[in-house]
């Protein structure tokens, strides 16, 4: 078996956010009455008992993993997700602005993704979807039918916070198996972990598995086409196959993941529900119980919300970037997900909690813009367009009954700490 692959996160788990918070507060009260110290140099300088007359403590067994462990955590791992990177000739063009002022040169993507940062930040882990191909660092660049990105958009990525990025779409062999080598080895350079394409069949048997204190975290990704073309190889994309996804959850835990998150690229552009094959695939996924969580992009378009035979899927997260479209206004919209996950004390993992928030991208600068409600009104656009977009987003997003079934508006700066 192939070894599995692993990108290891220092975040602080949500649980633990709180323990912390008190236990400096503790050590601020506590300050003025710490002991006298003032005998610590001369008890240093005290001569010690020579090593053979002391008999070595045995060796401390080593810290069991903590993702074996079967004690009960809340709100442990916090998930978070955004749709398609679908950068066009005019996100370049204003990364190349940017890089002027912040002195990035050539391409500076950072700032049309700096207002995700604060949100990755409350995440254990962020996941983001590069639909496209990147290029290397002198191009050529292309956009629409077939695009071939600046790479520095996956350096971006990496600077606000993300960890990992699925990379099956319909875009995915726009420039070939080249194309998709370049990509990978792109996000490699820059730290991120990915599935969905691969450089080589032995990468294609590999589980991304994210490795956290907590629990090792599993991605799988499938896309439902590939705009007409045809791969080298069979197993350079995969392909949307509800018992192939199943076999590939069963497989990342035989290779020791706890939780399994399942992405589905697929549906129908600007479209407001999901369409026969999400629903299809991602029930299946749910009804397996090999997955824990499941969520979709592709349509350029937010998408219910629906808890299902107990598995939330989120099938649509509409756009993380792209250009604005002058026709379809939901183009210009998105929705970033945290799904937090607790275990229990027989040692079984669930989502405890979903947080969504509605996003816009602006223009002039181009930046994303979240329209969470504890965000001030106009902060991104005019206060009437943030409000038909906070609730075109609230009705789509609740239209499958997820109010009901617990999901929430997330609003992090009122929600205090660990959370």
């Amino acid at each position: 078996m192939a070894e599995v692959r692993r990108a290891r996160v220092g975040r602080i788990p949500l649980g633990a956010a709180r323990r912390l918070l008190v236990l400096l507060w503790v050590v601020l009260l506590c300050g003025g009455c710490t002991a006298d110290r003032s005998g610590d140099a001369a008890e240093t300088s005290t001569p010690q008992p020579a090593a053979s007359a002391v008999t070595p403590a045995p060796p401390a067994p080593p810290a069991p993993s903590s993702s074996a462990s079967s004690a009960a955590c809340e709100d442990c791992i916090g998930i978070v997700l955004t749709g398609d990177l679908l950068v066009h000739p005019q996100l370049w063009e204003q990364a190349a602005e940017d890089a002027a002022v912040t002195g990035k040169p050539p391409l500076d993507f950072e700032p049309l993704l700096a207002g995700q940062r604060p949100y990755l930040s409350a995440g254990t882990l962020g996941i983001c979807h590069l639909e496209t191909s990147v290029a290397d660092p002198e191009g050529p660049f292309s956009g629409y039918p077939q695009f071939n990105v600046p790479p520095q958009i996956v350096l971006a990525a990496k600077e606000v916070g993300y960890d990992a990025c699925t990379t099956a779409s319909n875009h995915s062999m726009d420039w070939g198996p080249e194309g998709v080598e370049r990509t990978l080895a792109a996000l490699d350079a820059a730290g991120l972990g990915h599935t969905g394409s691969y450089a080589s069949a032995a990468d294609a048997e590999e589980a991304l598995i994210l490795d956290q204190p907590e629990a090792k975290v599993a991605v799988i990704e499938a896309t439902y086409g590939l705009n007409g073309l045809v791969p080298d190889q069979p197993w350079r994309v995969d392909m949307l196959d509800a018992p192939t996804m199943i076999a590939k959850a069963r497989a990342a835990r035989e290779q020791g993941a706890d939780i399994v998150v399942a992405a589905l690229h697929a549906g129908d552009e600007y479209a407001s529900v999901p369409n026969a094959q999400q629903t299809e695939v991602a029930h299946a996924l749910a009804d397996s119980g090999e997955v824990d969580f499941i969520y979709g992009h592709h349509t350029h378009s937010v998408l219910p919300i629906e808890k299902y035979n107990g598995t939330w899927i989120v099938y649509g997260l509409g756009n993380g970037v792209t250009e604005l479209s002058p026709t379809y206004e939901v183009n210009n919209e998105g929705l970033m997900v945290r799904a937090r996950l607790s275990r229990d004390d027989a040692g079984t993992w669930s989502v405890s909690g979903l947080d969504w928030l509605p996003s816009l991208i602006v223009a002039g600068p181009y930046r994303w813009c979240s329209l969470a409600p504890d965000q001030p009104a106009g902060a991104c656009s005019s206060p009437e367009q943030e409000a038909a977009v906070r609730e075109r987003t609230r009705s789509v997003v609740e239209s499958l009954g997820a109010a009901g079934a617990g999901a929430r508006q997330w609003e992090l700066f009122t929600e205090g700490p660990g959370r």
